[in-house]
């Protein structure tokens, strides 16, 4: 008969943080392989699934390096079949967390037969298991967010393998890597005319909106009468549609150009909205000032 728990107490509860600490700090760890725990974890896997354990173990740096290797052990496998039979390891701790804390906390013993994957989480990243052998992975050496916790990185890879491997995203969505690596050469023409309309816009973020408006046949919609609320414009983006801008002169004496709400009728509304407070306060401040 399965256990069925109905509710949780306020000392169970109250330890809902302890456990989404602990199982963030697995899946965002970048160590290296911990070969001989991940070894034993994964023979636990084996025998709680009712398999007989491996006996070949091999580590890897990356997803593209298990690939090479495991298509050296069995050429008839096809890359594609070989990523779709990995487990993610360390990040898998997202459904881990969950049977964990039930395991720990509630002391569901239904939970325990997950016990090897939960202790591989913690010793490897991701992993690939076949009938005598598995294949381990070192976790990413490098792995950056923004303060959104998207995956980000405005100079380098936002994810980085110790064998170089590396993927570069922009507040969330993959890029190019030349586009991070070789910003300069990143031109407004390849910036509007990207068929990926999602990588388009972060194309234009990196570069930058006062470039872009630039090369674009924008209108001004209202012009306030001080440079430092700004003008307010509006541009036809390439399959984007319409989109509107604060163009502002900041403190420093550049000017930069900020996507704001549609519904943004004036600079000065526009400008408030940045700070999130109501045109009248962003006025006054100003007077204040």
């Amino acid at each position: 008969m399965s256990e069925k728990i109905e509710s949780l107490t306020a000392n169970q509860e109250a330890r809902f943080v302890e456990y989404i600490d602990k199982w963030l700090s697995i899946g965002l760890s970048t160590e290296p392989v911990d070969f001989e725990n991940a070894k034993t974890a994964a023979c636990l896997a084996y025998r709680l699934a009712g398999l007989e354990e491996p006996k070949n173990f091999h580590i890897t740096d990356s997803p593209i390096d298990a690939i090479r290797l495991i298509k050296t052990l069995d050429p008839s496998k096809s890359e594609y079949d070989i990523f779709n039979e990995m487990s993610y390891g360390s990040q898998d701790a997202g459904w881990l967390s969950f049977y964990n804390y039930f395991q720990e906390v509630v002391g569901l013993e239904c939970t325990n037969k997950l016990q090897g994957l939960m202790d591989l989480s913690k010793y490897c990243g991701w992993v690939s298991f076949y009938d005598d052998t598995v294949v381990f992975q070192h976790r990413p050496e490098v792995i950056k967010f923004d303060d959104q916790n998207r995956l980000h990185c405005e100079d380098g890879p936002a994810v980085r393998y110790r064998d170089g491997y590396s993927v570069y995203s922009w507040h969330g969505t993959r890029v190019p890597a030349e586009w991070i690596e070789k910003k300069s050469e990143l031109t407004a023409k390849t910036a509007l005319t990207w068929e990926n309309i999602e990588q388009r816009r972060c194309a234009c973020e990196i570069i930058g909106w006062a470039t872009i408006l630039r090369e674009l046949d924008s209108t001004v919609i209202d012009s306030d009468e001080d440079a430092m609320v700004g003008n307010l414009l509006e541009v036809d983006i390439p399959d984007i549609g319409r989109e509107k801008f604060l163009q502002v002169l900041c403190g420093t004496g550049r000017t930069f150009a900020i996507p704001v709400p549609p519904e943004c009728k004036t600079a000065l509304e526009a400008n408030a909205w940045t700070f999130g407070i109501e045109p009248e306060m962003l006025r006054d401040l100003e007077v204040r000032t």
